[in-house]
């Protein structure tokens, strides 16, 4: 709990059998976590009964895609702050305090990961993607009027329950794959709210990503399929609501 209010967080899971178990322990460890939500999304190997040693809450997202798991997610957490992460091993629990301090005086606090200082050894962020990152976010924020704006694809990000319930009626919107990172930045602008975004630690995977698999011609595959979603919003009336 944090300042009485109480914090969610959601962490989608297919190929992660490897580390979630110590995802959700750091998590925990923190003494701010309330609840985690982790979404089986037709997980490999034995993800559910690594989860299932934790005091994670696991739900089951059949219908296959990182967007599909995420707004299931979304759906079952109940706290009054939810996070969104992953389970790979590639953020830090501790740096939910950085979000916790923004949260004070933001309902919404994004996360990016291309400030070359926060990138560890190891990470997958070569030069071609830490830019392409850049280049999509600056094309969100020039498109749909939005704050500044550095990384498109870092899923750790937290939404007051007022700033996510604003944009929950939105999720039939997304085809519920890949590119609802930068799909749910786009609602959350044209919702009106106002985002900041800050910088957080970013770490060697634990295993191998089933999205880019560590290949850049893979990332800019993403990246493709964001612009392309972040074009088509710019023509489909999202009303305001706060």
């Amino acid at each position: 709990m944090h300042k009485g209010k109480t914090v969610s967080i959601v962490i989608p899971t297919y190929n992660e059998e490897g580390s979630i178990r110590a995802v959700v322990d750091g998590f925990f460890s923190t003494g701010v976590v309330d609840e985690v939500v982790v979404v089986d999304n037709n997980a490999l190997g034995n993800t559910k009964r690594e989860v299932a040693r934790t005091k994670a809450r696991l739900v089951e997202e059949k219908r296959q895609g990182y967007g599909s798991a995420m707004m299931r997610g979304l759906r079952e957490a109940v706290g009054d702050l939810v996070i969104t992460t992953e389970g790979d091993g590639t953020f830090l629990p501790t740096d939910i305090h950085k979000f916790l301090a923004y949260a004070d005086e933001f309902d919404v606090v994004f996360g990016t990961r291309t400030s070359r200082a926060s990138i560890w050894s190891g990470a997958f962020m070569p030069f071609p993607v830490r830019v392409g990152n850049w280049a999509v976010a600056k094309f969100l924020e020039t498109l749909h009027n939005g704050p500044t704006l550095t990384d498109v694809s870092c899923s750790y990000k937290l939404f007051s329950r007022k700033a996510l319930e604003s944009v929950i009626d939105l999720f039939p919107l997304s085809p519920a794959k890949e590119a609802f990172s930068a799909e749910i930045m786009v609602w959350i602008i044209r919702r009106g709210w106002n985002p900041v975004e800050i910088p957080v630690i970013y770490k060697r995977r634990v295993g191998v990503s089933m999205y880019t698999g560590d290949s850049v011609i893979k990332a800019a595959k993403i990246g493709f399929k964001m612009v392309f979603h972040i074009l088509r919003y710019r023509f489909i009336r999202l009303e305001r609501v706060r």
